[in-house]
């Protein structure tokens, strides 16, 4: 397969030819093919960024000790709508 048979069916398969002049029609295939590489290379760091974190199980414990503690200054109860009193 020659090089330039390749680059063709390349700038075919990002779409449909942007100008009749062959030259215009390169350039924006180039700019195609840039924005295809942005595209992908992103959508590999998320999905690497997906896989390293997949079974992420981080539990943290958190334990507080006191020496005397205190009872709440206040006591609610929940009255029949719900709602604090």
């Amino acid at each position: 397969m020659k090089k330039k048979n390749a680059w063709r069916w390349w700038a075919k398969s990002l779409g449909e030819k942007a100008s009749k002049c062959d030259k215009e029609s390169d350039k924006i295939a180039l700019i195609r093919t840039f924005i295809f590489a942005t595209y992908l290379i992103t959508n590999c760091f998320i999905v690497a960024g997906v896989i390293r974190h997949w079974n992420d199980k981080t539990v943290v414990n958190v334990e507080v000790k006191m020496d005397n503690p205190t009872p709440p200054m206040v006591k609610t109860r929940l009255n029949r709508t719900g709602e604090f009193e």
